[in-house]
């Protein structure tokens, strides 16, 4: 897998419109690795509200429950309640394969810092690559809107996740979660 901080100085993303939404599209079809993504027609582009029938497969497929109500929240949330667009949907041939739902956060507890929070990542079983090629659209993406970091939750248990993530630049961060069950 391609390391996270040594990308390619070629552009990752254009400007064009998104026909559902007229906004700017910084998404581009660069295809990711070739040899990973095989023979593929791989084009990555900001998720839709039309994107939720295939994520919702992709998801359920995956992890073998029906995660619907999540998904259609989420879907809202990155849509609706975020200033900046910057969840992504690989597509081949017209089909979604693939999606990252991330939203960014300017800070907390007291402290000012741009961060995109992945909240949920999911990708076709038959295509290998994917999430890399998203990972690093997101990536480039978060470069040019001068975003500091990626930041995610796993379960701790979820080995196959974990490893990806870290092949992908990911360490663990100096923080605890807690909780407090009522």
């Amino acid at each position: 897998m391609t390391d996270m901080n040594n990308l390619s100085d070629e552009p990752l993303f254009s400007s064009r419109r998104n026909p559902e939404s007229q906004e700017a599209d910084f998404s581009d079809s660069f295809g990711g690795d070739p040899e990973a993504l095989e023979n593929s027609q791989l084009n990555i582009r900001s998720l839709s509200l039309g994107d939720l029938a295939a994520i919702v497969r992709i998801d359920r497929h995956a992890t073998g429950r029906d995660r619907s109500a999540y998904l259609a929240q989420k879907t809202a949330e990155v849509l609706e309640q975020s200033g900046v667009r910057i969840s992504l949907v690989a597509e081949d041939k017209d089909m979604a394969v693939g999606f990252i739902m991330a939203r960014l956060d300017y800070g907390e507890f007291g402290r000012t810092f741009p961060m995109a929070v992945i909240d949920t990542i999911g990708v076709d079983s038959g295509y290998h690559g994917v999430g890399q090629a998203l990972l690093q659209q997101l990536t480039g993406n978060l470069r040019t809107l001068r975003v500091d970091g990626m930041r995610t939750i796993v379960r701790w248990d979820d080995h196959e996740l974990i490893h990806f993530l870290s092949n992908n630049a990911f360490a663990p961060a100096q923080r605890i979660a807690l909780r407090c069950p009522l």
